[in-house]
């Protein structure tokens, strides 16, 4: 019996030569071009070019290499069929019985900053696609490969049919093989249909951006196909008896999929949704300063706050509701180190999202069972870069948000973070009384910490801490209202005389000023934009507070 052949031709080249060394191990020839022959060569592995089957050298830097019939006759002959069969035999070409193909990395090249059109559309695979579709179409009679993590189970499945050659059509063939062969298809269709659609959203991308003709009358793509690969089944959904999972974006390279958990159980579904509204909250601070510390429960910022120690500020966004703060999750700009991890180790805590945790304070945690410890990859990069991380992780830097609606989704780009200690020249003061210096930067503060509050959002704040956080109120006095009232719950009556406040929309009416100023708030950040913006300013000004308009909203439903 002649032998089998397999056809190797992969960018991505983890595992290749593992199995491509156990394939020719057990007596399979295995054909191969360009880069993967060569890395097989190197390796020790008996290797066939593609160009001794075709009688024809690849053409133009390897553009033209494997659309030829002696290969694809090869993958397409059903062995089931004598007339297929003959029709080899009269070419003199012979059955192809394995493809392992991967494209060429379309997607990651237009990821990276500075490509050209003519540089993506060199990543543009044709061959790849050719083959595995060709071989996808045959899986019957043709085993096929588009993804490293399969090689074990086609080595092991191959194995139990004995390399004679039993196929889908043979009643020898066991059915988990069959099966398998089956999902590989499967697998192969979705993930060519996943490249074209990236293909076609990357230039329909450069027409909706004005490149390189046109204007940008449509910013939103007219049709959009989301490729998904599920990273994890949960225990239960939001509550038990609701089955969940967490799917990420092939690339991975945003939000909770870019974070490596280092310590602690799996992450519940609700676990998830908190550590989202907690790298929201983290957002404006990538860049600050000073570290900063937010506490959120039920994806909301209960406490946050910037100090000189990362410890200290912790402690200051603590305080600022520390009932809410048991079972939160917590997000910080620096690497965790012993004396933080003291504070947040005295308290239930489900989540700490970090740049790094230091050895002493790892010493501290990782005794505590039942919490969960993640950190942004790059802990070990200057803080320039640490913080251009951080962003990253928090979804920015071109991600999209989606959001299931009863009937559809939602897709929107995300707002660029208020980022704290940076100016905004954008800033106008409407009062009489302008900000004391004090009064900016806790301003700034309050404008950057308001971002991850969900509305109607009202935060006080004083000396780089939240006093009180109101929010989720169907009325922005109502959120007025409940800062004031939270912050007297943890004692912090003294430090609403002289605080400020942020407002993530405009006051619709000056009873929201009217409450701020019975607080003791001395100063108001505000988007402005209201019909009645001459009313409110006007009571600002009856109580001698200063106010500034940002002109950009920060609602957060």
């Amino acid at each position: 019996m002649a032998r089998r052949r397999a056809l190797l031709s992969v960018s991505d080249k983890t595992g290749i030569v593992a199995f491509a060394r156990a394939l020719a191990g057990r007596g399979w020839e295995v054909l191969s071009t360009g880069g993967t022959a060569r890395s097989l060569r190197e390796a020790g592995v008996d290797v066939t070019d593609v160009s001794a089957v075709t009688g024809h050298p690849e053409m133009m830097d390897g553009r033209v290499k494997t659309l030829h019939p002696a290969i694809h006759a090869g993958l397409l002959a059903r062995r089931a069929l004598p007339g297929d069969m003959a029709a080899l035999a009269e070419q003199g070409y012979r059955p192809i019985d394995l493809l392992a193909v991967n494209l060429y990395p379309f997607r990651e090249t237009i990821a990276t900053s500075g490509v050209t059109l003519a540089d993506a559309m060199e990543n543009v695979d044709i061959g790849g696609p050719t083959l595995s579709r060709a071989a996808a179409k045959n899986h019957a009679d043709v085993w096929v490969v588009v993804d490293p993590a399969d090689y074990n189970a086609v080595l092991e499945a191959v194995a139990v049919t004995d390399f004679a050659g039993a196929t889908e059509t043979d009643p020898a063939a066991p059915a988990e093989a069959s099966a398998l062969r089956r999902r590989l298809a499967a697998k192969v269709f979705r993930h060519i249909s996943a490249y074209d659609e990236a293909i076609a959203g990357y230039l329909e991308g450069l027409e909706e951006s004005g490149r390189p003709d046109t204007g940008p009358d449509e910013p939103m793509a007219a049709r959009i196909t989301l490729e998904l690969q599920r990273r994890e089944v949960l225990r239960y959904g939001e509550n038990p008896g609701q089955v969940a999972a967490f799917y990420a974006a092939a690339t991975g390279n945003h939000g909770i999929a870019k974070l490596e958990q280092i310590h602690g159980k799996s992450l519940s579904y609700n676990n998830i949704l908190d550590l989202d509204g907690a790298l929201l909250s983290l957002a404006p601070f990538a860049f600050s300063p000073d570290p900063a510390v937010c506490i959120v429960k039920h994806t909301t910022p209960c406490g946050l706050a910037v100090s000189a120690t990362l410890a200290d500020a912790f402690a200051r966004a603590r305080r600022t509701d520390p009932v809410s703060a048991f079972g939160s999750v917590i997000a910080v700009n620096r690497p965790v180190d012993r004396d933080t991890a003291a504070g947040i180790g005295s308290m239930f805590v489900e989540c700490v999202v970090a740049p790094g945790f230091t050895a002493e304070a790892l010493e501290v945690l990782r005794p505590k069972k039942n919490i969960r410890l993640l950190a942004v990859p790059g802990a070990d990069a200057d803080q320039g870069e640490r913080s251009s991380l951080l962003a990253r992780a928090a979804g920015h830097e071109g991600a999209l948000s989606l959001r299931s609606v009863y009937g559809g989704v939602l897709l929107q780009s995300l707002p660029d973070p208020p980022f704290h200690g940076r100016e905004d020249p954008g800033w106008r003061v409407v009062t009489a009384r302008r900000p004391t210096e004090v009064e900016q930067t806790d301003l700034s503060f309050a404008w950057s910490a308001v971002a991850g509050v969900k509305s109607n959002a009202i935060l006080l704040a004083r000396d780089g801490a939240t006093v009180g956080i109101g929010a989720g109120q169907t009325s922005r006095v109502d959120s007025s209202m409940l800062a004031v009232r939270k912050a007297r719950e943890a004692g912090l009556e003294a430090e609403l005389d002289g605080c400020v406040l942020a407002s993530d929309a405009f006051f619709p009416f000056r009873d929201g000023v009217d409450a701020a100023a019975e607080a003791g708030a001395k100063a108001i950040v505000q988007p402005g934009g209201s019909i009645r913006d001459e009313e409110v300013v006007a009571a600002a000004d009856e109580h001698g507070i200063a106010m500034v308009f940002t002109g950009r909203r920060l609602f957060r439903h």
